[in-house]
């Protein structure tokens, strides 16, 4: 962390030169000192540390106050250069984008892409991987593996090779059914001996792939709504919400459409969850109003699901109420696409960790058959695996999804429609959040992706 030598060199010389009775041993020990600063380049020292704190968006104003007067954010920042500074030979990063404004996040990517020696990051942003990583350590089976490549490569190519394994293992299980036919329909016939004997040494030879379960396991999301949705979708005119005296909402309007993905985004986690609390009447407006097209059915992910679980229900018992097919068959359907397999249905959904009640409330989207999805932090307590198959399953809905995340890459990849609240008031542009960024520089530094203890994966 740091230049520890360097700064203790720093401390050594101003000892020194403040000493009164100055002795030529002392002037020895300091051009010894300044020989080994020079050579450590800590005649720069300064600006290059000036310019890690500038570029992470740490003010010159704040650069010589003690760390006790910065506030949480800022500190962050400040251990983050402090990893950065002075060139190490490895760089070891664990969730470095955590409370970071984009462009401070923007700024890191563009200094790792440079930055000449190792970097080893861990990270739940996909899209910073994508950035900043030219290689992937794949942890599974207790090995690690590495590919070349970034997260969607690696992604990409990891799931490719277990299904050329499997497609090939397919060729090699047929071509052993052919043979184990003809070595026993044709053994016993004497004209047809050397071939027998010939086609046993060619099965001798045949050999499957091992193909080892995964300890990474993948949901499969599908949200399939159960009618098509028609032109008029969601009116809102004029929503306005005071909470403890606080203008939430400010006259808010809006119209959505039969192709629109919204991404709710911004640091204002209140005024979002306060809207999608209005639009699935879970809360009352003060003023203004909201109108649902007829043909639209909604299903709703609230940020805080602990009112869902609060119950003795088993998982499926607690499905079933959901589903329109009362069948134990159908429910354990959704329950085994979200991993619930065998003996987990029976399990009471009280005592399920936050990621497991995650996945129940998306299995409960799934088997609603709703064209419209509100969604506030659905990625929360998520695995990367859970999120990537949740990614997949908004990009290929048919319906209209109006949502909130953390995830650059599930904002960026799934909405085509950018709404902020900022004070109260809606910036609405039909852009991707990549255009709304670059197009707004106030817009990048409202931004701020944080995971929290609440948002690690717990799966």
């Amino acid at each position: 962390m740091g230049n520890a030598r360097l700064y203790e060199i720093m401390k050594e010389k101003e000892a020194i030169y403040m000493k009164e009775d100055f002795t030529d041993e002392d002037g020895i020990k300091a051009a010894d000192l300044e020989g080994e600063f020079a050579t450590m380049n800590g005649w720069e020292a300064e600006s290059d540390a000036a310019n890690l704190l500038n570029g992470l968006g740490i003010d010159t104003e704040h650069h010589y106050k003690l760390m006790s007067e910065m506030i949480g954010p800022l500190k962050v920042k400040v251990l983050l250069a402090q990893a950065l500074f002075g060139n190490p030979d490895i760089l070891l990063l664990d969730e470095p984008t955590n409370h970071l404004d984009l462009d401070a996040i923007a700024w890191l990517e563009e200094f790792l892409i440079n930055f000449e020696n190792t970097v080893i990051v861990v990270s739940h942003d996909r899209y910073f991987l994508n950035k900043v990583c030219t290689q992937i350590a794949d942890i599974d089976y207790g090995k690690i593996q590495l590919y070349a490549g970034n997260y969607d490569f690696w992604y990409e190519s990891s799931q490719l090779m277990i299904k050329q394994m499997k497609e090939a293992n397919k060729k090699k299980e047929e071509k052993i059914k052919e043979l184990q036919e003809f070595i026993q329909r044709f053994s016993a016939n004497a004209s047809k001996s050397k071939q027998a004997t010939s086609r046993k040494r060619a099965l001798e030879k045949i050999e499957l792939d091992e193909i080892r379960p995964s300890s990474r396991k993948y949901p499969y999301i599908d949200f399939r709504p159960d009618r098509e949705i028609g032109n008029e979708v969601l009116c809102v005119e004029n929503l306005t919400k005071t909470i403890d005296g606080v203008k939430v909402l400010d006259g808010i309007s809006f119209i959505l459409n039969r192709e629109d993905k919204v991404a709710l985004v911004g640091p204002n986690e209140r005024a979002k969850t306060v809207l999608f609390q209005i639009l699935s009447g879970q809360m009352e407006p003060d003023e203004g109003s909201y109108k649902w097209g007829l043909t639209t059915s909604q299903a709703y992910f609230p940020k805080d699901n602990s009112a869902e679980f609060d119950n003795d229900d088993t998982i499926v018992d607690w499905l079933t109420q959901y589903s329109p097919v009362k069948d134990v068959t159908y429910v354990r359907g959704f329950l085994g696409r979200m991993l619930f397999a065998g003996e987990d249905g029976v399990k009471k959904v009280k005592v399920l960790s936050g990621g497991e009640k995650v996945r129940c409330m998306l299995s409960k989207l799934m088997i609603s058959g709703a064209n419209v999805l509100m969604l506030d932090e659905p990625t929360d307590h998520l695995d990367m695996e859970s999120i990537t198959a949740l990614n997949n399953g908004m990009t290929k809905f048919p319906g209209v999804v109006i949502f909130s995340s953390r995830d650059h890459q599930i904002v960026e990849t799934t909405a085509n429609r950018i709404m902020e609240i900022v004070n109260g008031k809606l910036i609405d542009k039909i852009t991707t959040y990549d255009e709304y960024l670059e197009s707004d520089e106030m817009a990048r530094k409202r931004q701020v992706f944080t995971v929290t203890d609440s948002q690690e994966e717990d799966d």
